[in-house]
């Protein structure tokens, strides 16, 4: 005896990609309750066809996972027709990085212990666990893969991982202070969000890296250049042309700031001064280059902030303190001081403007 069944069976040459179940379960969010909640199409689908469909996209997406940790194998393999379109949407959700979490896997190193820990990421971040973990995985796996190849960090990265411009740069960011390791743990550096850290990286890998001076494909967006760290120290000469710079400042900054504010900046300059010079000159030592951000908040924006400067003054002083000491008549023997100024000062000025909240 036979029981009549009706089947139902559709068979198609593309793997469909739902962009919005896809995204579900990138984030690892109960999708079943959640598109029932939204009505539309699912109003008046019975939970269990949902629940069906659902699963039958999520056994696609765990299957497709393996090629997504390398993401050109994903247009290579045979298994599933994906049309280009849709194999750029799985890259860039999959590699999605949200600035929460990138900011808490800044200073961390990238090893099993820390992949434990995570729940503390997700707790501070509101991320869900899983998704936290994807998205350390997938730092760990590019840092990996480009850590050591010569040419720009952020192109190497859209290569390898095909990845949108935009985001290759994030991850090219946290590589790169992955590498050179500066501290961004610190308490006093918490108010630091992921655009902040952001911007200094790159301004440090465009203008204190050695592709500032060789864009070939020769040298890395992870390696400083150590000769010019080097030089940095010819910038303690300036020390002796303290009075000769607050009195060009100190002109220029006149009409332009109130009293109060132009008081603060004669009675304190030569704390200031000294202490963007002294930094430069010793950058050339490992420790001095990792603590960057913590010298740079201890010596100069907690003075600042404790002396109610606002961030436009603090723009204003280190644009006027830079085109100053750039206009000075210098010896001929020391005329290369004015391109190691410039050159530093190209980092510092991005790096204060973007750390300092007023």
């Amino acid at each position: 005896m036979f029981a009549d069944v009706n089947v139902d069976v559709f068979i198609s040459n593309y793997t469909i990609i739902d962009p919005e179940i896809y995204q579900l379960w990138v984030e690892v969010v109960e999708a079943v309750t959640l598109l029932k909640q939204k009505g539309g199409i699912f109003a008046d689908v019975p939970p269990e066809l949902i629940a069906s469909d659902v699963q039958d996209h999520y056994r696609t997406y765990a299957m497709l996972e393996k090629f997504l940790h390398s993401p050109p194998k994903l247009s290579e393999q045979p298994t599933f027709q994906i049309c280009p379109q849709d194999r750029s949407l799985l890259i860039e959700h999959y590699y999605s990085l949200d600035d929460t979490v990138a900011r808490e896997l800044f200073g961390k190193k990238l090893n099993a212990r820390n992949r434990k820990d995570l729940d503390e990421v997700a707790d501070k971040t509101g991320v869900r666990l899983k998704s936290c973990r994807r998205q350390f995985d997938n730092v760990k796996r590019i840092f990996k893969a480009v850590e050591e190849t010569q040419g720009n960090l952020a192109n190497n990265i859209r290569q390898q991982f095909v990845l949108p411009e935009e985001l290759a740069q994030k991850y090219a960011a946290v590589v790169f202070i992955a590498c050179l390791r500066f501290e961004t743990t610190k308490r006093k550096l918490q108010y630091l969000n992921f655009k902040d850290f952001y911007e200094c990286a790159q301004a440090l890998m465009t203008f204190w890296t050695y592709t500032y001076q060789h864009s070939g494909a020769d040298y890395l967006d992870t390696e400083m250049d150590k000769e010019f760290l080097l030089d940095l120290r010819e910038i303690r000469y300036l020390l002796d042309k303290e009075k000769e710079i607050k009195h060009l400042v100190s002109m220029r900054l006149k009409p332009t700031l109130l009293e109060r504010a132009y008081q603060e900046v004669e009675n304190n300059f030569r704390s200031y001064y000294r202490a963007i010079i002294m930094i430069a000159c010793n950058l050339h030592r490992t420790r001095e280059l990792r603590l960057l951000f913590v010298e740079m908040t201890e010596r100069l924006i907690e003075p600042w902030k404790q002396n109610g400067w606002t961030r436009d003054q603090v723009q204003m002083f280190m644009q006027c303190m830079t085109q100053c000491v750039l206009d000075l008549e210098v010896p001929r023997d020391n005329q290369d001081i004015r391109c190691l100024w410039d050159r530093y000062m190209q980092v510092i000025n991005v790096c204060l403007f973007r750390m300092y909240h007023s």
